[in-house]
């Protein structure tokens, strides 16, 4: 379907590429089936059957050659919504299109989730099902991840995401297996199990080892820092010694190191969320935490891309130069910007009168997205504005041998007729 702008009240892309996404969200709504899966692996390191989703971009299509990053997030059922409101409202300027993967905890978390082994009292039992962290992640490793590989299109480009336990999970996972991710988002993260131990393992590994290319978020929830006490202030929780700010502290004293270290040449940020409870600080620290992972993958300079001065020649400069910026990050060639934005810059200077700048977005839409029906079309969008209507019948010709749809069916048609004329 090739989705044109019918008005321009304004020369921003911005409200244009806006109504694209509308739209587009639209149709995927009428085909969600296809876009989101529940599924379940057995898992021999654990011996069980372990239940995950799979969310597949709104760009999705099985026809073409795209590959994507992806993102895990553990406790993938509980925090699906929340993952899944800020990747829909962010994609595009601040983050890639991404394939989403949450894998369920919802039995033996505690077990799957520790990383070492304490008896805990639960009521009047005592569980000592703890400490299966390297299990787990031998799942993750070798089951899991080859099985999203090669069932989906990929890149090895992973972000892992964990809340409380999962987030001591997701430390542990970069210290000890950084192969595994590139970014990391630690979410109120339970470092004081086990005596801080895989705190102190962790300042230990930041200080001898380098983590360049890998970047970590950490978050701490702090609107109730000590249960009984309500002095306890994030400017004097440093000094208190109690078991109730041992969580708290742990976090703290965790994230100061990692600030002040930067021998490692890891990319790390963290941030206090002072109105938010262990319960809520999942939405914020997410939104934060993906978009500082991404921070070099936001949309360089788009006031020159607006700008109707801009000329031709500045445009392939500064796409050559975002192009750069993916690669260098990602480790494989990615087009300077998104097929929606590709489109709709070329709609934007198509309908201010600037067609050189048009074609040129045109062109390179369909150079990356050569599979792509809507480039095709778009194109032969162009050429009619331009009165050339043999060359855009042709166009309109190739995006139909792509997509058989009415919509293209049709297009061919009325531009058969206009020669006719």
């Amino acid at each position: 379907m090739n989705i044109i702008p019918i008005t321009l009240s304004v020369a921003l892309i911005f409200t244009l590429f806006q109504d694209i996404v509308a739209q587009s969200k639209e149709i995927q709504l009428e085909e969600q089936f296809k876009s989101e899966i529940i599924d379940t692996i057995f898992s021999k390191s654990l011996n069980e059957n372990k239940e995950f989703w799979v969310k597949l971009p709104e760009n999705y299509n099985p026809n073409n050659v795209d590959k994507y990053p992806v993102v895990y997030i553990l406790d993938g059922f509980s925090l699906k919504n929340t993952l899944e409101t800020v990747y829909n409202n962010y994609w595009g300027h601040y983050l890639p299109h991404m394939i989403l993967v949450g894998i369920s905890n919802r039995t033996h978390r505690t077990r799957d989730l520790t990383t070492s082994q304490v008896q805990m009292r639960r009521g009047n039992t005592i569980d000592s099902e703890t400490g299966g962290a390297e299990n787990f992640t031998k799942f993750i490793e070798k089951e899991l991840i080859p099985y999203i590989d090669n069932n989906y299109p990929t890149t090895s480009y992973r972000t892992l995401i964990g809340h409380s336990y999962a987030g001591l999970f997701t430390i542990n996972i970069i210290v000890n297996h950084r192969h595994l991710f590139e970014n990391y988002i630690a979410i109120d993260p339970s470092l004081d199990w086990d005596n801080q131990k895989l705190l102190m393992q962790a300042k230990e590994s930041f200080k001898t080892n380098s983590y360049r290319g890998k970047s970590l978020f950490v978050s701490l929830a702090a609107e109730q820092l000590h249960m009984h006490n309500e002095k306890v202030t994030l400017e004097n929780i440093m000094t208190d010694t109690s078991e109730y700010t041992l969580f708290a502290r742990s976090i703290i004293d965790f994230s100061t190191f990692m600030s002040s270290h930067k021998e490692n040449e890891i990319n790390f940020s963290w941030n206090v969320y002072p109105e938010d409870l262990h319960g809520t600080v999942p939405l914020p620290s997410i939104r934060d935490g993906l978009i500082f992972l991404f921070e070099w993958y936001q949309f360089k300079t788009p006031q020159k891309y607006n700008n109707p001065n801009t000329s031709v020649e500045e445009l392939i400069v500064l796409l050559k130069k975002q192009e750069d910026i993916y690669r260098k990050h990602f480790g494989y060639r990615v087009p300077p910007m998104i097929e929606e934005l590709l489109n709709a810059y070329g709609y934007m200077n198509m309908q201010t009168g600037q067609p050189e700048k048009a074609l040129l977005f045109f062109k390179m839409y369909i150079n990356y997205y050569p599979k792509s029906a809507n480039a095709f079309g778009s194109m032969a969008d162009y050429y009619q504005t331009q009165n050339e209507n043999s060359t855009a019948l042709k166009f309109a010709t190739k995006a139909f041998e792509l997509d058989d749809s009415d919509y293209n069916k049709n297009r061919i048609k009325e531009l058969e007729l206009e020669l006719d004329k």
